[in-house]
């Protein structure tokens, strides 16, 4: 297992099939890249199936033990089952949807080896919904989540992102994972150092304080340092005990030094870059032509290169404000 100068271990890997996506969501920053939404037809410059596959191969002689597939939207790749299937047996599969395509592949990726999804669903407002994702696909994100649960996928996660135009519908996304067995929620700091508007930005603090108060129990989890709040739903005849209990997680890596202490992922663009952090582009570090050769020495090398970004990357200067640390500019920021 390769680890970095700070002590990480590399075990887990996000690859994106693509950035092709059916939404436009505001929120967009494409895995850090930018909203670089294109055309929906498939794109030249995507990893073939062959391509993700052997870089997956590599990863595995390297000890890491999961992979979550990402894009754009990762259910517009037609080989997505196909590469699924090949994925080397000792890593979990996961998989990050908008939930539209699930309805009909549900059941076949599961059967080829998917054990986890998270959907995207960031209101129950069906209004709210097509304002933030600019897309009228509410009943079909509904029907894909039960299509999930249908399949077996159990529990699915519901992605939210907290913004301006979220932060209200909170409770009632609360309310709904807390009374329905099978789903779980992921509560998701908006990051305006990637996507822009920085008016649009809500305290997360006060969401975990509010969680906090309403939570029957509240669990640390070691992964990132984040905190799972398990909530009750509404209570039963009886008066004594919730019927149901639904979990809320909240990520919220932005100046979260503890946050990305404990990252132990990289990431995979679409066209076959290594990057070693969410928030930068300046340590992309492509894999040539993709031979299992070119594949091994990139991703030693993004392991070396990989810094905390809150701590090491950005520290704080004399006033307490964020700045960026010469000592990890890359030289590959013209790649």
């Amino acid at each position: 297992m390769l680890t970095d100068e700070f002590g990480r271990e590399v075990t887990g890997v996000r690859v994106s099939l693509t950035d092709r996506c059916n939404f436009d969501c505001v929120y967009c920053h494409n895995e850090g890249l930018g909203d670089t939404r294109g055309p929906m037809d498939p794109q030249d410059d995507e990893m073939s199936t062959d391509d993700v596959v052997r870089f997956l191969e590599v990863a595995a002689e390297f000890d890491v033990d999961a992979v979550k597939f990402t894009g754009g939207e990762p259910m517009l790749r037609q080989d997505l089952e196909e590469i699924i299937a090949r994925t080397p047996d000792q890593m979990e599969v996961s998989l990050t949807t908008n939930g539209t395509f699930l309805p009909g592949r549900a059941e076949a990726l599961v059967d080829v080896g998917l054990e986890r999804v998270n959907v995207s669903q960031d209101a129950l407002d069906r209004e709210q919904f097509a304002a933030v994702t600019q897309s009228g696909a509410y009943d079909r994100v509904l029907e894909g989540v039960n299509a999930a649960l249908e399949a077996g996928l159990d529990p699915v996660k519901l992605n939210m992102v907290v913004f301006k135009h979220t932060a209200g519908y909170v409770p009632e996304m609360v309310d709904h994972v807390a009374a329905n067995d099978g789903l779980q929620l992921q509560l998701i700091q908006y990051m305006p150092e990637l996507t822009g508007k920085p008016e649009w930005n809500v305290d997360i603090d006060r969401v975990h304080g509010w969680l906090a108060d309403r939570a029957d129990e509240v669990e640390h989890r070691e992964m990132h340092n984040r905190r799972r709040y398990w909530v009750g739903g509404s209570e039963s005849v009886d008066g004594d005990e919730p019927d149901s209990k639904g979990m809320v997680e909240i990520v919220d890596p932005v100046e979260n030094p503890t946050f990305c202490a404990n990252c132990h992922r990289v990431r995979v663009t679409h066209d076959g870059y290594l990057k070693g952090c969410l928030n930068r582009n300046d340590d992309l570090k492509p894999m040539g032509e993709m031979t299992r050769s070119e594949i091994r020495e990139a991703f030693r090398d993004v392991v070396a290169d990989r810094v905390p970004f809150y701590g090491e990357y950005m520290v704080r200067n004399g006033d307490g404000e964020w700045e960026i640390n010469e000592k990890y500019v890359d030289e590959y920021a013209e790649v």
